[in-house]
């Protein structure tokens, strides 16, 4: 006669089969949000102030932008940063040359302030973009594109301008970009990189980043649908009366994962 046998494990053994069950869920979880975030479209909402700077108390223009996805490339890896979305980029390439800033055209300076982190994580939803750009003419009509590059990843563009004025080495012509993170960005640190183009012909003519300004690196941000106070996982308590005794793997395994899951659940949430 045959006897079907259980096979009881002490809680040391339970434990550690159990822990690697979470650790393979935990990594699939987050290989699962690593791609949703590759493909997570971005909305932003920015406001442009081109007339007194932050003093400005409406904006003269509010856009809401539909945005391509970020998406991490090799260039993390090599240290180097894919340039290749860059409107000047874009332009020599069309026109077989090299990207080369006109001498008439500068940056004199680049502010940035960061707003909303309502739930206290460190990460910001809201970018204050304050930039100073000066000319060797005594009038000339300039438009602004800015970019935000995520992890060191390629630069996305991320608010344009329209055309404004700049007035020589003028220090009252200070323009402003007050962005709305709402969607599609995810937690990380950010770099801006602004280009300044002739509103005449659309040529570039000056451009600066992290590399200029420290204000422009190291940013820590994320969006609206992330930075929710609200949202929050529930502590797993297991309580277990006597000392020593055994327990059945599949029971820990399935606490296990059941724990994994509402925190996967808490964080598709947040991705929304």
């Amino acid at each position: 006669m045959n006897q079907s046998k259980t096979e009881i494990f002490t809680w040391p053994q339970a434990f550690a089969y159990a822990a690697a069950i979470v650790v393979l869920l935990a990594s699939s979880v987050l290989m699962a949000e690593e791609a949703a975030t590759a493909d997570e479209p971005r909305t932003t909402v920015n406001s442009f102030f081109a007339n007194e700077g932050r003093e400005q108390g409406t904006p003269d223009k509010v856009s809401r932008d539909e945005l391509a996805p970020f998406a991490k490339s090799a260039a993390i890896a090599t240290g180097t940063r894919d340039r290749s979305a860059l409107r000047s980029n874009k332009a020599a390439s069309v026109a077989g040359t090299k990207v080369t800033p006109n001498l008439d055209f500068w940056f004199y300076e680049a502010d940035v302030e960061l707003f909303r982190d309502d739930d206290r994580d460190g990460y910001f939803a809201g970018i204050d973009l304050l930039f100073d750009a000066d000319t060797t003419f005594f009038r000339a009509e300039v438009f602004a594109v800015a970019y935000l590059s995520y992890e060191g990843g390629p630069w996305i563009e991320y608010a344009e301008t329209d055309d404004f004025v700049i007035n020589g080495s003028s220090g009252s012509d200070e323009y402003v970009i007050v962005s709305d993170l709402v969607s599609g960005y995810p937690a990380g640190s950010y770099d801006i990189l602004i280009e300044l183009f002739d509103a005449f012909d659309g040529s570039f003519v000056a451009d600066i980043g992290p590399e200029n300004s420290s204000e422009l690196a190291f940013l820590p941000l994320e969006d609206a649908a992330r930075d929710d106070p609200g949202v929050s996982s529930p502590p797993v308590v297991v309580n277990h009366s006597g000392g020593g005794g055994a327990a059945d793997l599949w029971t820990l395994a399935m606490l296990a994962a059941m724990g994994i899951g509402a925190g996967a659940i808490r964080r598709r949430r947040l991705l929304h």
